[in-house]
């Protein structure tokens, strides 16, 4: 089984809801994932951002922020991807990236590592220099249309959540 194949497996076992085989098939891929993150071809290290967010590893976001800050889209792109995929339980992936993540969304060369780092944004919490940020984007006239558009998309959403009564 290769690294993506195991990934795929990962994150099927964590939609079944499986997380004894989940963490079984963690243990057995970690240095694997570890390995292919340090990686000099950027294909594999793009390989192992993404698998990270499969495997549901948490505990791997220090490497995550790497791929973040990587020199390859592609990594960057995977990276963003995986944030996204471990911030749907909670904030603090986002909360923790904020800056970078305001930082890809506002003047990464590559438009779809910024519409990436916008869509992570969604799952933080509403902080106000993100929503500022958002909107100005969104404004901005010369930025791509879909840019533009998932900007003012994530920014209503986070204004909607800043407005719902607290529990």
């Amino acid at each position: 089984m290769t690294l993506p194949e195991a990934a795929a497996r990962a994150d099927e076992l964590a939609a079944a809801g499986d997380e004894r085989a989940l963490a079984e098939l963690r243990r057995e891929w970690e240095d694997e994932v570890e390995g292919a993150a340090r990686a000099a071809d950027y294909r594999l290290r793009a390989v192992a951002y993404r698998a990270i967010g499969q495997f549901r590893y948490r505990q791997k976001l220090e490497l995550l922020q790497r791929g973040l800050e990587d020199e390859s889209p592609a990594c960057r792109g995977s990276a963003l991807v995986s944030l996204e995929l471990l911030s749907r339980d909670g904030p603090a992936p986002v909360n923790n990236s904020r800056r970078l993540l305001h930082d890809l969304a506002s003047h990464d060369t590559n438009e779809a590592v910024r519409r990436l780092a916008i869509m992570c944004l969604k799952n933080g919490s509403p902080a106000r220099e993100t929503i500022v940020l958002l909107g100005g984007l969104a404004q901005e006239d010369d930025e791509a249309r879909e840019l533009r558009e998932a900007a003012q998309k994530v920014a209503a959403q986070l204004t909607k959540k800043s407005r719902a009564p607290k529990a």
